[in-house]
């Protein structure tokens, strides 16, 4: 991380658990160096949707999305993955996404 990043609190409205996000950390990546837990993990490359959240306040950036997985109407209702977005300000996220079957390994 740069000297210059900014870091923001990520909370998730669920439990009221928060973590801090640099901004040019994904809000998904700082949560698991927080080793806390609250978002499903997937793939996180932006493919699976296991990680979807709605941004209930702040400001943030995102990168490509799957579209099979978020559309434009999500967008626009700020639906996003949590592996793409990077947090600008303080951020508030509700959890949508949930992992599809356990994973054994």
């Amino acid at each position: 991380m740069s000297e210059s990043a900014g870091y923001h609190r990520v909370t998730i409205a669920e439990t009221g658990e928060s973590f801090q996000c640099s901004d040019t950390e994904s809000a998904l990546s700082a949560l698991a160096r927080s080793g806390k837990r609250g978002i499903p993990v997937g793939c996180r490359g932006g493919g699976c949707g296991v990680c979807k959240v709605a941004i209930l306040s702040g400001d943030f950036r995102k990168r490509a999305m799957s579209r099979s997985h978020i559309t434009e109407e999500d967008e626009a209702r700020h639906h996003v993955l949590a592996c793409c977005i990077y947090p600008q300000s303080d951020i508030q996220v509700h959890v949508i996404g949930k992992l599809q079957k356990a994973i054994h390994r």
